[in-house]
């Protein structure tokens, strides 16, 4: 029996980033939702040791030794004694590449969840935040793979589960965004502040997205520097006409569109993807 376990796609439905501190990092302050799209990892306890990519963003990982999962699996070991060497791991990457939507760490959460559910489902939450930690902000959110608000570096995270389910459209222009890239411009330009906004004053969908109107993406400027495809991406999402919210997620290079109905959502991923079919774009329910 083959062991499957999602891998959702992470939105950053805004994102207010403070001025690098003396320690090396950026506070943050963000909302965080998940998608009903993203990558899926399999485990095969028949099958050859490591780790085998497919899916249609494979070629981009080719010759990555580097890859999160196997950098989960490595410091889940390391952190129980487990053996998680000699585990035979498919990835079906069907995220886009350094897009903004935590795909690596959504794998290596996945790693985790799997490897536990499969080896030892004694092994504590705590153990696998602690290995997420160490892989990078997005780590311990993509780990838990549900609405929260995300503090501190990343790692300080409060479950929201007042948030409603949010109808959207995900658009990547076919561009990588680099995060150091970003953040570099982000320097730069010193445009933010890790600031968490008062609750919004209800949460239904229509109250959610007028409120998440108010708030911004303090990369999307940097990323629009670096990246100028972005800019279109957010623009043609615009031009369509029928979102609610326009916004980039993480440091992108994915944008996003929010509505108050599927039917209006899918039409206007249709349009997209239409008018543009070299772009990834898909309608997806966040929450």
């Amino acid at each position: 029996m083959q062991w499957v376990e999602a891998a959702p796609a992470k939105i950053n439905l805004f994102l207010h980033v403070g001025p690098l501190e003396v320690d090396g990092y950026h506070p943050l302050s963000s909302l965080v939702a998940f998608a009903d799209v993203g990558d899926r990892l399999t485990l095969d306890p028949d099958g050859p040791a490591g780790l085998s990519v497919v899916g249609p963003f494979a070629e981009a990982l080719k010759g990555n030794a580097d890859n999160l999962v196997l950098r989960a699996l490595a410091g889940l070991g390391e952190a129980t004694g487990l053996e998680t060497s000699g585990l035979s791991f498919t990835l079906d990457k069907r995220l886009p590449i350094a897009a903004g939507l935590g795909g690596g760490s959504a794998d290596a959460g996945a790693a985790l969840r799997l490897a536990r559910r499969y080896l030892a489902p004694d092994v504590e939450d705590a153990v696998l935040v602690d290995v997420g930690q160490g892989l990078g902000a997005d780590g311990p959110m993509c780990l838990r793979s549900e609405a929260a608000w995300a503090e501190g570096r990343g790692e300080v995270l409060t479950p929201e589960p007042r948030l409603p389910t949010l109808h959207a459209v995900l658009v990547n222009p076919g561009v990588s965004s680099p995060t150091g890239a970003v953040y570099g411009a982000y320097d730069r330009l010193s445009v933010g502040s890790a600031d968490r906004p008062a609750d919004p004053a209800r949460w239904d969908a229509e109250t959610v997205i007028n409120w998440l109107a108010e708030q911004r993406n303090d990369l999307e400027a940097p990323a629009l520097l670096n990246t100028p495809a972005i800019g279109t991406a957010l623009a043609a999402l615009r031009a369509e006409g029928q979102a609610r919210l326009v916004r980039m997620s993480g440091s992108g290079a994915t944008v996003f569109g929010l509505y108050l109905d599927a039917t209006v959502a899918a039409r206007a991923a249709q349009t997209l993807a239409e008018a543009h079919p070299r772009w990834w774009v898909r309608q997806a329910r966040l929450g």
